[in-house]
């Protein structure tokens, strides 16, 4: 697939859209960056993400009159773009790992720790709720620590787009669930990707970033 122009990255900050700077810069296809701000009093995107998508939400991209939201499918698509790099393994179980992985981070793992962002906010009303959906969380956080006993990387032996693609939750659950000294392989593994170089020109693409 040719790229006929740059793609237009929609990004808001400490966002899951700084998955997408990372994986650009990756993969080193041109690209530039729109940047929005929250709303300081309720942390929502701004009406102005509205115009771009319906749902007002972040990321979204543009590229060759395509208009593409939702990370697993914009990942998908650049890893596309890319002549595959970044893609799935060629062994069956590896590219399992990897569509596993990007379904797992957004379907089930994002979600409980949301709501514990939630609950928190919520103050002595959220109490009922809070040892539950800790409970929740740490048991997605136990099973995410026992698949890197096993293997350096969530689809197998090199670095993937499934690794950029679990990177928000994780980055989002090592503060959250004060994770430091408690889960060493998730820790390791954050540590292995803040010190990609992509990793580091995409934060300075894409602007303060509250998780790195």
């Amino acid at each position: 697939m040719t790229i006929p122009k740059a793609i237009t990255v929609h990004h808001l900050e400490n966002s899951r859209s700084q998955r997408v700077l990372w994986l650009l810069e990756e993969l080193g296809l041109p690209y530039e960056v729109k940047r929005y701000e929250r709303n300081r009093k309720t942390m929502l995107a701004p009406p102005e993400l509205r115009k771009i998508h319906p749902l007002g939400k972040s990321p979204v991209v543009e590229h060759d009159g395509r208009i593409i939201a939702e990370t697993a499918t914009i990942i998908g698509y650049l890893v596309a773009l890319a002549g595959g790099r970044l893609g799935p393994p060629a062994d069956t179980d590896g590219g399992l790992r990897w569509r596993y992985f990007l379904d797992y981070a957004e379907g089930s793992l994002m979600p409980p720790l949301l709501l514990s962002l939630v609950i928190q906010k919520m103050g002595p009303f959220g109490w009922p709720a809070k040892g539950f959906v800790e409970k929740m969380a740490m048991t997605h956080i136990d099973y995410v620590e026992s698949e890197l006993v096993t293997r350096p990387w969530f689809a197998g032996a090199d670095f993937s787009a499934a690794d950029i693609m679990m990177s928000f939750p994780l980055e989002a659950a090592r503060g959250r669930l004060k994770l430091d000294g408690r889960r060493p392989n998730i820790v390791e593994w954050l540590d292995k990707i803040h010190a990609r170089p992509a990793y580091q020109a995409a934060l300075e693409q894409g602007g303060p970033y509250a998780y790195a």
